[in-house]
């Protein structure tokens, strides 16, 4: 498996990211172009029928992504624990779940200093914390 970092870390699934969300996104459209030619309770109940398999399909895909969340934040809490002072470690539970998960991915070594920065407003953003990163600690086991 090849090494994780910035750069490759977001995770793609082919099936549901390449097919699944096309085909559902394509289906709607379709939908929407028989009501508008045929107009008729056939044609409104399959744009009816077509956003509830969106819905459905987003359901699934969030529901597994806020357990994931979730889990995160209290192995963070765990390792916040072990390696910050008591005082940091409680202040970092005031960060946001975003921070949280951008945080997973640092080193050990850099947690304390990425920590005090999110906390003193210097990183707000996910994206900023993981720019920041210097040590990537890599999640083989995200959704």
């Amino acid at each position: 498996m090849k090494s994780q970092t910035f750069a490759n870390h977001t995770r793609w699934h082919p099936l549901y990211h390449f097919f699944v969300l096309p085909v559902m996104v394509l289906n709607i459209i379709w939908s929407i172009v028989r009501l508008v030619i045929n107009p008729g309770l056939d044609s409104g109940w399959s744009v009816v029928l077509s956003l509830a398999l969106v819905l459905i399909m987003a359901w699934v895909r969030t529901n597994p992504l806020k357990a994931q969340d979730r889990v995160i934040r209290l192995e963070e809490k765990i390792r916040y624990h072990e390696l910050l002072s008591p005082d940091l470690a409680r202040q970092a539970e005031t960060l946001g779940i975003a921070q949280i998960i951008a945080l997973r991915f640092a080193g050990d070594d850099e947690l304390e200093e990425l920590v005090r920065a999110a906390l003193a407003g210097k990183l707000n953003k996910p994206i900023e914390i993981k720019r920041a990163i210097k040590h990537w600690r890599p999640d083989q086991f995200r959704i």
